[in-house]
């Protein structure tokens, strides 16, 4: 993980154009080489970011200086998408700093009770996706974690499904790096992918549809009265 504290800019341009005018802040970049950008005040999302995969490229501009009132910057980061025109560019003026850290293998994240609660009952009800559905198995391992449920649908085509509590743009990307790695498997794919959450954030739903996978809000109290046979009774 490299993090550095700079004075700068930013301009995205590709399927959108945006920009971030002079300021301080935060730029993290991790070891699959995403780009994020981070204000002092705001939510835990990035003011502009750059996700993987992408190329970063680190340019030292001829006559740099670390003066953020002359035009010449300190230095410039350009991260480019390999599979769209899309770059995120950003002009540091001045570098307060610029670490370097192994943050090592990480284990993964420990689902909270309601999530894999979710999970749980969603594998045992496994139609709500659809009639005709059968389960593969939960936790269905891959090279880069277990997809929450795996499962095949009526017309024989695997579905890798990801459940989140909360579901966000992160949960999001999540899923799209499982379906491509899994759909790499000619014994899998076509693989689809499906979000399944409790509550769904606007531009989480957006990205999923841009991406091709089917959005599904799941009702925990719902799923949990039907697995007990008192409350069917009603």
């Amino acid at each position: 993980m490299r993090i550095i504290v700079a004075d700068c800019s930013a301009e995205y341009s590709g399927r959108l154009n945006a920009s971030l005018p002079l300021a301080k802040r935060v730029l993290l970049i991790k070891a699959d080489n995403s780009l994020l950008i981070f204000s002092e005040l705001g939510s835990y999302k990035p003011l502009n970011w750059m996700a993987a995969p992408c190329t970063i490229k680190d340019i030292t501009p001829d006559h740099a200086d670390d003066d953020a009132e002359t035009e010449v910057p300190q230095k410039v980061i350009r991260a480019s998408a390999d599979k769209s025109n899309d770059v995120l560019e950003v002009t540091l003026q001045h570098i307060y700093s610029d670490e370097t850290y192994d943050l090592g293998e990480d284990p993964g994240l420990i689902k909270d009770g309601v999530e894999d609660h979710l999970q749980k009952y969603l594998a045992e009800q496994i139609e709500r996706i659809g009639e005709g559905t059968t389960l593969v198995r939960r936790e269905y391992p891959t090279a880069i974690g277990p997809v929450d449920i795996m499962a095949i649908d009526a017309s024989g085509k695997h579905v890798a499904i990801e459940i989140k509590r909360n579901g966000g743009i992160d949960g999001v990307e999540q899923l799209t790096r499982y379906c491509e790695l899994l759909n790499r498997d000619p014994l899998l794919a076509p693989v689809r992918g499906i979000f399944a959450a409790q509550t769904i954030t606007p531009q989480a739903r957006v990205l999923a549809q841009d991406r091709g996978f089917d959005c599904l809000i799941l009702d925990y109290d719902e799923m949990k009265g039907t697995e007990d046979d008192f409350l069917r009774l009603f």
